[in-house]
């Protein structure tokens, strides 16, 4: 078994759990692939360093340490050089939603995937596909893809279809177009629905809309999501995708969402439900 371990840069809190966990490695006889994250954090040795964007494809797992974000950027990573990895992500920061696996789990969870008795849930990752004047680039993300006005901007104004029908004209400060894993981040603060991971379905919430009308909307995740910048906008539109990337569109531009081909697969922590992780971390139907 080949396990590799990616952190958040400069997480020095971490330096004592990744000295347990190449101990850890040793003690079962795995091979470790550090990044050079992790690898910075360790003291002096002979390890196996590469960087995050060159993971081998033949790692059983991935462990990151470190916070939701960390995770985007790892799932990106992993994603987009078509890597079937599992990820098995320990919290290191503030909420860590996706993140749910506590410092203390951190053994057992291992212990889990080494025997074969660790479950997996598959979550939805989007593809998108801008189409722009310079040519056709294809981007990936777990949680969303944002469309907002840039700094100073007035409102935007974005044509938005489902496959081949015209859906609405949204006129706000931006769109989210989130996954449902998504749903319960920029997605949830917008005002849009929780959707439960196992749902094949993507939600539409307009940011701060123009009209009291303009609700968010669930469609079937199988079809297409087209968002179009109109020339009314002179290019104040920018595009981000998971918080971590992003480019600006430029009046025409358009940008296809869909269902990408392969889901992320995340270690699941067992003493816990989606719903009760919804209740430590969100504080979901408290008073």
């Amino acid at each position: 078994m080949r396990i590799g371990i990616a952190v958040k840069p400069g997480l020095s809190e971490a330096r004592d759990t990744l000295v347990g966990v190449e101990q850890w490695l040793h003690n079962h006889a795995v091979d470790g692939v550090w990044t050079e994250e992790a690898s910075d954090l360790l003291p002096p040795g002979t390890r196996t360093v590469v960087t995050r964007s060159t993971l081998p494809a033949d790692l059983n797992l991935v462990l990151v340490l470190g916070g939701d974000g960390t995770l985007l950027a790892v799932a990106k990573a992993t994603a987009e050089a078509g890597l079937d990895i599992p990820l098995l992500a320990v919290n290191f920061g503030s909420l860590g939603f996706l993140t749910e696996i506590t410092r203390p789990e951190i053994y057992a969870s291992l212990d889990a995937v080494l025997n074969g008795r660790a479950s997996h849930d598959q979550r939805m990752m989007l593809r998108a596909v801008a189409t722009r004047a310079s040519g056709t680039a294809t981007h990936l993300a777990l949680n969303d893809v944002v469309f907002t006005r840039t700094a100073l901007s007035r409102m935007i104004e974005l044509e938005v279809s489902v496959g081949d029908q015209f859906v609405t004209s949204v006129k706000a400060d931006g769109l989210i177009v989130a996954s449902p894993t998504g749903s319960t981040a920029y997605n949830l603060a917008a005002g849009g629905p929780i959707i439960h991971p196992a749902m094949d379905a993507l939600v539409l919430t307009p940011i701060a809309p123009h009209t009291l009308t303009n609700r968010p909307i669930v469609i079937p995740a199988e079809r297409e999501v087209r968002v179009k910048s109109t020339g009314t906008n002179a290019g104040n539109v920018y595009v981000t995708l998971d918080g971590q990337t992003g480019f600006e569109m430029a009046d025409g531009d358009e940008v296809a969402i869909t269902r990408a081909e392969r889901p992320l697969r995340l270690v699941r922590a067992s003493a816990r439900s989606y719903f009760e992780v919804l209740r430590q971390k969100l504080k979901w139907n408290e008073r």
